[in-house]
């Protein structure tokens, strides 16, 4: 099928070819979106193509994974993971095996480095479905980064002897992985882990000390994207690096009279930005800002305007051609509507006055206001164009989000940044501690005031998402303000900010998770989970994109429904009469099973049972949740019910296969 993909770019290069020779504007333009749009389902279908692997069913038992650890993962509700290269996996033959497995460790699990052999037994199933009807589909980033498995060790993973070696690719980027587990293990061991797990996360891209409760704080003060390598990292790096070889050329007059500093100093940031990203492991955000960072200091190089949205849209097109997949991708829509607002503030921010022989106190004070003054534009305006994507995809608003990014980024830009750069330089010297000390100060400085912004009164509010339509809205909203010119840019504020100015849907009554072993239900603006110990994070997920608060303990619970260990069933007087057992094997007491069909209105069990035995209104067993996924129900006018399956809205795409979808 790759074929219709080069017949659709064949057909794109055709129609750009005769825009160019018309000189009628309008039918140019039309058959260059048109161009545009062929292009972009020829690249989806080549690269949907290219990173095709299989993907693992689901299991009905432990299985032995053997294979090669590629790298420590970000660490999951579950802790710490490892991305496995699996040689074998037990009950599947050599064409069934997933090329990548990601795998959770049990709690206390030493780590092993990337690049080692091992063997462990674990459950591997297909990676997991949305959490609800329309959330986000982690099976769809699962297949892209070619990861055809999820599960979990159920003992430590002991050496293994590989009878062959890896392929070199492999062993290419597991050697990659290896240098940087050095490095973030050389941080934690200089900073210790509150510290030294965000420095590193932050030079390294590894994750794996940031300490939990480190993480909620950023998020819920609006921090969170330091924790993640992508373009505030890039710009501090590459503007760092261009900033000071200028500095140093034109300190020099010999070589200042003989080379062009801007574009050698353009030439370095460039390595530094390729060398950060391959640092950092490339993960996606990294490789859309280096992409972008690239494309601005090649400008320079070719005496062309590196900050432009020329060069913003060349970005995205080097983007979208390479991962198409990306333009779902909260990281993609945030940062490119960030840029491209930060790029039309440059056009319209006012160009100072250089008065002649200032005495420099006032040229200090006169810099420090600029400074304070840009720093502050460009928080408001990068967090006011990211908000409504925020506000769709995390369904959280930070209340002090923006005066706690205001008081980041200048520890950020000179102090953290520019140190965990120097220290990754002088590492191989072993001349790395005094820089990383540096940039220890200001992760201590900007962990305190996220804690400070974290238990701060309405810290953080949960937003309910709006209808999916919404959003390309907003992309046609912001892209107006930022392009047209004059008042009338205002009129695409209410398209830009429409997440948050329409009505939000119906919300459902109740809940049931993919496998049906987790039920919710809407009791007021809060959610009751019925299992609010186990199994919390696609319930949590669901709750929050509803605008509903999760429950964290079982006191809602105790007058509402009467639990056990295997079962819940409604009591008299419950918000809804709904009962459900997630055993699989082990049968209910006697008699538990009829009581929760005679009492209930609408029952969810895990396992097969019959649903013709239970005598409730609407019955739902294992067999209709392998069908159709996770699913909301909405009470109806007549009192009867209405059953919104995740499956049905996902379609039958390629990450798809393997489910049961008849």
């Amino acid at each position: 099928m790759a074929w219709v993909a080069w017949v659709l770019l064949t057909a794109a290069a055709a129609l750009m070819l005769v825009a160019r020779r018309l000189s009628i504007r309008p039918i140019a333009a039309a058959m260059i979106l048109l161009a545009c749009g062929l292009a972009g389902y020829g690249a989806a279908k080549l690269r949907t193509e290219r990173v095709k692997a299989p993907v693992a069913t689901a299991q009905a038992g432990p299985a032995r994974v053997e294979g090669w650890v590629v790298d420590v993962a970000s660490p999951g509700q579950g802790g710490q993971r490892l991305l496995i290269a699996p040689y074998r996996i037990e009950g599947l033959a050599p064409t069934a095996t997933p090329i990548r497995v990601r795998v959770t460790l049990r709690p206390g699990t030493p780590l092993p480095a990337p690049g080692a052999s091992i063997r462990m037994l674990a459950v591997i199933n297909t990676p997991p479905q949305p959490a609800s009807p329309g959330a986000y589909d982690f099976a769809r980033d699962a297949f892209f980064e070619s990861v055809g498995g999820v599960g979990f060790a159920l003992g430590p993973p002991d050496a293994w002897s590989a009878p062959a070696a890896p392929p070199w690719r492999l062993r290419l980027a597991m050697d990659v992985n290896r240098l940087r587990w050095g490095m973030t293990r050389r941080i934690v061991a200089v900073l210790g882990a509150e510290t030294g797990g965000l420095a590193a996360a932050m030079t390294t891209g590894q994750e794996a000390f940031v300490p939990p409760e480190q993480v909620e704080a950023l998020r819920t003060s609006g921090l969170a994207h330091i924790i993640s390598i992508s373009g505030v990292h890039m710009a501090i790096v590459g503007g760092f690096t261009f900033a000071a070889l200028r500095l140093m050329i034109a300190a020099w007059p010999w070589l200042a009279l003989r080379i062009d500093g801007k574009k050698a100093a353009a030439a370095a940031a460039l390595a530094a930005v390729m060398a950060y990203l391959t640092l950092s492991g490339a993960p996606a955000p990294a490789v859309r800002a280096a992409v972008t960072a690239a494309i601005a200091f090649s400008a320079i190089l070719v005496d062309r305007q590196a900050i432009s949205f020329r060069a913003l849209a060349v970005a995205a097109f080097v983007v979208l051609l390479s991962q198409p997949e990306a333009v779902i991708e909260p990281g993609f829509e945030m940062s490119f509507a960030a840029t491209a607002a930060l790029v039309a503030l440059a056009e319209i921010w006012p160009r100072p006055v250089r008065e002649i022989n200032t005495p420099w106190p006032i040229r200090a004070v006169q810099a420090l206001g600029a400074w304070l003054a840009i720093g502050a534009a460009i928080s408001l305006v990068a967090g006011l164009a990211t908000a409504p994507f925020a506000m769709q995809h995390f369904n959280r608003v930070s209340t002090w989000g923006l005066l706690a990014n205001l008081a980041v980024e200048p520890i950020s830009t000179l102090l953290t940044m520019p140190g965990l750069a120097l220290s990754a330089a002088l590492m191989p010297l072993g001349l790395e501690e005094g820089p990383l000390r540096l940039a220890g100060l200001g992760i201590a400085a900007t962990n305190r005031l996220a804690e400070i912004a974290a238990a701060a009164p309405w810290a953080e509010r949960v937003v309910a998402s709006a209808p999916n339509w919404t959003l390309p809205v907003v992309f046609l909203g912001v892209l107006w303000i930022c392009l047209w010119r004059g008042p009338l840019r205002w009129l695409g504020l209410p398209a830009a900010f429409a997440v948050a100015l329409v009505p939000r849907p119906a919300i459902p009554d109740a809940w049931a998770s993919a496998d049906g072993a987790t039920v919710a239900i809407r009791s007021g603006g809060a959610a009751i989970l019925l299992r609010p110990d186990v199994k919390r994070f696609g319930a949590e997920l669901w709750a929050r994109r509803r605008g509903l608060v999760p429950s964290t303990t079982a006191a809602p619970l105790a007058g509402m429904y009467d639990c056990d260990r295997q079962s819940c069933r409604p009591k008299r007087g419950a918000p809804v009469a709904v009962a459900a057992a997630w055993n699989l094997k082990r049968p209910l007491p006697a008699g538990r099973l009829e009581s929760m069909c005679a009492g209930a209105e609408l029952v969810v069990l895990r396992n097969d049972f019959d649903p013709r035995a239970c005598g409730a209104g609407v019955v739902l067993n294992g067999a209709d949740f392998r069908r159709g996924g996770a699913a909301e129900f909405y009470r109806r006018p007549d009192g009867g019910w209405r059953v919104v399956w995740a499956q049905d809205l996902r379609g039958r795409r390629p990450w798809t296969w393997g489910l049961d979808l008849r």
